[in-house]
């Protein structure tokens, strides 16, 4: 029996990658801070170490020269009589001096004991090959800093001088800076975890919020302090958390008043079909023909209205979705289709159309069960025989207005701002038929579309419904 292999895992070239991953944020930036300031510290003290280093050195060999080049060229005494000074008697007890010989041996004042270190670079100096020589050298495990300039035909003056006070300096460099360093590295890291620290602050809020949503659904928003890049951030995760909110309200809102629409015509159906199963019960009363075909006329009709009802809350589940259908449409056509559906189910309603060209983009089929809703609403409410204005009238270069008055009994104007909310149904239509979603549904497409709706009183005594709508007229 073989077992199946292990997922392969992709992109992890190791744990660590992933061990580094676990640590939390700040934790990261304060090792990162360390690691930056380690490396910026390691190059400013090699920076610093060999430019104090050269220009010690440096300022060490033009006083060597300079001097061995004021002896050599000195009138008041002779290179080979002054070799043969002590240096404690000129002052300079660290220094050795000798008068070196191109065809001879040096002159020193003690002899061999006292010359300095000498080579090749000093015996061509001698022999008129280099005008100077500068080098460091070691004798008996002591370091010397050794120059020779030209005294005259075949002879060099060769000053050395002890380097351990020197060497003392580079040493205490050498171990300061790397403390120093240290220092700096620790300072480094605490302040990059106080700075992340300080910095991730909002960071934690949000994740304390996301933590409390997650766990109570409590959508409380979060103080925002500063205008910084995580101040927009918590405006941003703040003004998400009011989305949320407002959907989760509407949906309450919806699934209540859904529940509330649904209750009456579900009860009657249920009881008109309990009454029509009791009668057909062996030894029950005989239910009489015309009972039984008003029942069943009323079921069909409450099956209608509920199969509209839930037509209208399928539709206005969709709300605040974004338009599925982006395509350039003519108004006039979306509007036309729509009119030949209202008269075919108006009766004696006419329609009255004044249409001018205009396009636009979006979606053809919401629009045209938002206009159908509009005429549907005013045939409704007209007396027979009336007649429904349906008029398209341009606001300026990039906007349209649908009216669609009838002459009606009209809306109150207590009414009036509330028409289009949802399953929102007027005192006196109560008893017309209808979900009050269809009005509804028409504020859900102009919004989508950019757009906006309202209600009025028509000069014609009745409703008026205007629906605005973005796009451009065309010119033939």
């Amino acid at each position: 029996m073989s077992w199946p292999a292990a997922p392969q895992r992709y992109g992890r070239p190791n744990g660590r990658v992933e061990a580094f991953e676990q640590v939390s944020l700040r934790t990261r930036v304060g090792v990162l801070a360390a690691l930056v300031a380690a490396l910026a510290v390691v190059l400013v003290s090699v920076s610093a170490f060999v430019t104090v280093r050269v220009n010690i050195m440096q300022t060490l060999d033009t006083n060597l020269l300079q001097r061995a080049s004021a002896a050599a060229q000195s009138e008041l005494a002779d290179p080979q009589q002054l070799a043969t000074i002590p240096t404690e008697v000129l002052g300079a007890g660290d220094i050795r001096l000798a008068l070196l010989l191109a065809n001879g041996p040096a002159i020193s004042a003690e002899g061999a004991a006292s010359a300095p270190p000498l080579g090749e670079d000093e015996l061509e100096v001698a022999n008129g090959e280099s005008s100077s020589s500068t080098r460091t050298a070691t004798e008996a495990g002591v370091p010397y800093r050794v120059v020779a300039v030209r005294a005259g035909p075949g002879q060099a003056l060769v000053i050395a001088q002890r380097l351990d006070a020197t060497q003392q300096v580079f040493t205490k460099l050498g171990f300061a800076l790397p403390i120093v360093g240290g220092v700096g590295v620790v300072v480094a890291a605490i302040a990059g975890v106080a700075i992340a620290r300080a910095g991730l602050r909002p960071v934690d809020r949000l994740t304390a919020a996301t933590e409390r949503v997650a766990a109570t659904g409590e959508l409380r928003p979060i103080p925002v302090e500063g205008s910084d890049e995580l101040a927009r951030l918590t405006a941003s995760f703040n003004e998400m958390l009011g989305a949320l909110a407002a959907s989760q309200e509407q949906q309450r809102r919806l699934v209540a008043d859904a529940g509330h629409e649904l209750r009456t015509p579900l009860t009657s159906m249920r009881t008109n079909l309990e009454l029509l199963a009791a009668a057909s019960r062996p030894g029950a009363p005989t239910l009489p023909e015309s009972d039984r075909a008003e029942i069943l006329d009323d079921v069909q009709a409450q099956v209608a209205e509920l199969s509209t009802l839930v037509g209208d809350l399928v539709e206005l589940a969709r709300d605040d979705a974004p338009m599925i259908v982006h395509e350039p449409l003519e108004l006039t056509e979306v509007v036309s289709r729509a009119l030949e559906r209202a008269r075919r189910r108006a009766g004696d309603v006419e329609f009255d159309p004044i249409l001018v060209p205009w396009t636009l983009t979006g979606d053809a089929t919401a629009l045209e069960r938002a206009v159908l809703n509009l005429l549907d609403n005013a045939a409704k409410w007209s007396p027979p025989g009336g007649h429904v204005r349906v008029q398209m009238r341009p606001l300026d270069e990039w906007s349209v207005v649908l009216e669609v008055a009838d002459a009606g009994p009209g809306i109150a104007e207590e009414d009036l701002p509330l028409v289009f909310e949802r399953f929102y149904r007027a005192a006196t239509s109560r008893t017309m038929p209808g979900s009050g979603l269809g009005l509804a549904i028409v504020r859900q497409v102009a919004v989508r579309h950019g757009g906006a709706v309202w209600a009025g009183r028509a000069p014609e005594g009745g409703a008026l419904l205007a629906m605005r709508l973005p796009g451009h007229r065309l010119f033939a």
